[in-house]
């Protein structure tokens, strides 16, 4: 017996993601506050880029990875689309409806903020995570 053989760490029961697939998993939660933070200079749009590039790279070779993903994407589509919303409406209303939407931009970040941190803690633990609310439109 090699000592890497008996070092190794048994494979993961069939059903139960494997560490890497948590990992990969956390990391599409986490990808979207880095896309947001890497194109702040832009607005912060970028929050769907990071969960896409990591669904189309493991979407065929890991399904829990996949699914947590896919889940980040819905989601991050779903906020960007609730801040275009708000946004089009302070313009509509001449900058007077800033007193509405910004506070509402603030809340809606920050419970954001939250939920992707808890979904990327359920992803590490290699619980399958469902926002609360989210726009399937990947499926």
């Amino acid at each position: 017996m090699d000592i890497n053989e008996a070092t190794a760490a048994p494979p993961a029961p069939a059903g139960v993601p494997s560490a890497e697939e948590r990992q990969w998993a956390m990391f599409a939660h986490l990808s979207a506050l880095a896309g947001g933070l890497l194109t702040s200079a832009i607005g912060g749009w970028g929050f769907f880029i990071g969960p896409l590039v990591i669904w189309l790279m493991k979407k065929d070779t890991m399904p829990f990875v996949a699914d947590q993903a896919k889940e980040a994407l819905n989601f991050n589509i779903t906020i960007s689309a609730i801040f275009l919303v708000l946004l089009i409406l302070t313009f509509v209303t001449l900058g007077i409806g800033a007193l509405l939407t910004v506070p509402l931009m603030l809340v809606v970040g920050l419970g954001a903020l939250v939920l992707i941190v808890m979904a990327a803690m359920k992803a590490n633990e290699g619980v399958a995570y469902r926002y609360p609310f989210a726009i399937r439109l990947v499926k």
